[in-house]
């Protein structure tokens, strides 16, 4: 039987909420899973229902997005960013990462 939804939320709390997450997700702190399920929690929804309801999707294909085990499709990653008005690209890594030299990079290809 799945739970049921959350009580509903003030919307200052759902607009700090999302601010916490933009942060979160601009410095590369979360993973596509835990992004998922801040996003579902946010709008207070059980994973049966935000997948069926908004995303459009299988929830077990959503219950293992969460999980980090899916291997989402560029269609399911879209329908995911979509409510929360983001999108699927390429980012910069940040300075504190380790990203190999171009003198480097052509050592590790020769390997």
């Amino acid at each position: 039987m799945p739970r049921r939804s959350t009580k509903k939320r003030m919307p200052e709390d759902i607009r700090l909420d999302k601010e916490a997450l933009y942060a979160d997700i601009a410095a590369g702190r979360l993973t596509l899973g835990q992004s998922t399920r801040r996003m579902r929690n946010i709008v207070g929804l059980t994973q049966v229902e935000y997948a069926e309801k908004v995303l459009k999707i299988y929830p077990r294909v959503l219950m293992e997005i969460e999980k980090d085990r899916g291997n989402p499709t560029l269609e399911t990653l879209e329908k995911i960013a979509k409510p929360f008005g983001l999108k699927i690209g390429f980012i910069r890594r940040s300075a504190s990462e380790a990203v190999p030299s171009g003198d480097e990079f052509r050592r590790l290809q020769k390997s």
